[in-house]
């Protein structure tokens, strides 16, 4: 996108790191990047130590997560391996375009974060909505990662005592509650609490581990399946044309990488718009290979009887499977608490912001504030996920939320932008951005829309 003189709302205050706690506490820093404050004269800072290689990666590792475990049922329930391909392919191009407009406004309005970006660009009622969001889009997360703990446990001790079916609660130490529970409290609560979360700078790699290795036992096992494995009916064709935007949530959610992409863009050597194309074009055909390779080889092994979660689909002995599901328990684990940690930064902005006191005030009340917020998240999200069947009613509402990552903000942010450049004639290229931003947010909605109706009406009330 050609740079232009933009004055981006220019009443929304001075461009300065502000000293307001709420201002501050709006940063939501990706953990997998290093980034300074601003300088105090409002320009760029220099150059970031990240390559485009390396920012390849962790576009990569932000987008891959515990949503690959959901492509294969997306995929049966799109209606075959020709319409999940297809509503993949079409998505990512909106994905991409998304990307690149956050990388052009974060540029325009010198801001570091998803939620600054929006803020500063959008003004101060979409950047609240961003950051509510955000909130409810973690909170969403971190309920889905219990439940998957659960499942991978149910299988693995169904295995140590021996019994193929699923352990079925056929002792107490086997009972889901249970074992969700005490893991949640013995590892996860305590790894929650911390006010910093550099000690999860290994967990990055790990998780790029554990979903590459997910991906090659689903591949290799459609290859060469087991002789108990039958597969069910397998669909060509979607059952209705509402059965494919039902496949729309568990695509966002595994695609969403947008609220970190920011703190990556600003890492980089050459923070430029054209090489960030480059980049997050790489990473998401990266990502595609390794959704659409376990969507659909985990679809044709199993058909239409495939589980929301693929590796309950697999029998509890399978040696190679378990070492799969001990791979997603780990990188769940370290990946829930920075999933709070996103969250609570945000609530933390909100209630400052709202109480109009700063970090300076408020040192000596922050840990009880921090603690207090920590273990109502934590309860919350655990009583939440002992009473959900399964990742996919989560999914398919938060998936609802990452539409609005990928396509409303950026549309927004795009919209707002070009309508903000002092310009004496408005070219063809200005009018077709302000039209793509106009359909992104109009397919933004209708996705968050049509998935939230469908999860709440279908789903949960079913």
């Amino acid at each position: 996108m050609a740079q232009h003189n933009v004055g981006i709302n220019s009443e929304y205050g001075d461009w300065d790191w502000s000293a307001d706690a709420g201002e501050r506490a709006r940063l939501l820093q990706s953990p997998n990047v290093e980034t300074g404050p601003k300088s105090d004269e409002g320009q760029r800072p220099g150059a970031g130590t990240t390559s485009a290689l390396g920012a390849v990666f962790i576009v990569v590792n932000a987008a891959l997560g515990a949503g690959l475990l959901n492509f294969p049922a997306a995929f049966s329930m799109a209606g075959g391996v020709a319409a999940g391909i297809a509503l993949q392919m079409s998505l990512l191009v909106f994905i991409i375009g998304g990307l690149v407009i956050l990388a052009y406004c974060s540029r325009a309005s010198n801001e570091r974060t998803y939620q600054e970006v929006v803020w500063a660009v959008c003004g101060k009622v979409p950047g609240v909505l961003c950051e509510v969001a955000i909130a409810v889009y973690t909170f969403g997360t971190c309920i889905a990662f219990l439940i998957i703990i659960g499942d991978q446990q149910d299988k693995i001790i169904a295995a140590l005592v021996k019994d193929p079916q699923g352990a079925d609660g056929s002792h107490w130490y086997a009972d889901r509650k249970f074992t969700i529970s005490i893991t949640a409290f013995l590892l996860i609560l305590p790894l929650s609490i911390p006010k910093e979360i550099g000690f999860q700078k290994y967990a990055s790699s790990l998780s790029v581990i554990g979903t590459w290795y997910v991906t090659a036992v689903v591949v290799i096992k459609y290859i060469w399946p087991d002789k108990e494995i039958t597969p069910g009916h397998i669909p060509t064709r979607p059952s209705s044309w509402m059965a494919v935007f039902n496949a729309m949530p568990t695509i966002c959610f595994g695609f969403q990488c947008h609220v970190s992409s920011v703190p990556v863009f600003n890492s980089m050597k050459r923070p430029e718009v054209k090489p960030w194309g480059a980049v997050v074009t790489a990473a998401m055909v990266i990502a595609l290979f390794v959704y659409a390779g376990t969507g659909i080889c985990g679809f044709l092994t199993f058909g239409a009887s495939v589980d929301q979660d693929v590796l309950l689909s697999y029998p509890s002995n399978d040696v190679p499977v378990a070492i799969a599901r001990a791979f997603i328990i780990v990188c769940v684990l370290t990946s829930y608490p920075i999933l709070h940690f996103c969250g609570r930064a945000v609530l933390e902005g909100l209630w400052l912001r709202y109480k109009g006191e700063t970090v300076e005030e408020d040192v000596v009340r922050e840990r009880r504030r921090r603690v207090f917020q920590t273990v109502c998240w934590f309860l919350l999200t655990l009583l939440l996920a002992l009473f959900i069947p399964d990742i996919g009613k989560v999914i398919s509402l938060i998936g609802g939320l990452a539409a609005c990552f990928i396509f409303v903000f950026p549309g927004l942010c795009l919209i707002q932008a070009k309508l903000s450049e002092i310009q004496e004639t408005r070219s063809t290229s200005w009018w077709a951005l302000v039209s793509y931003g106009t359909f992104m947010v109009t397919l933004g909605a209708f996705i968050f829309g049509q998935t939230t109706a469908n999860a709440i009406f279908v789903d949960l009330m079913a």
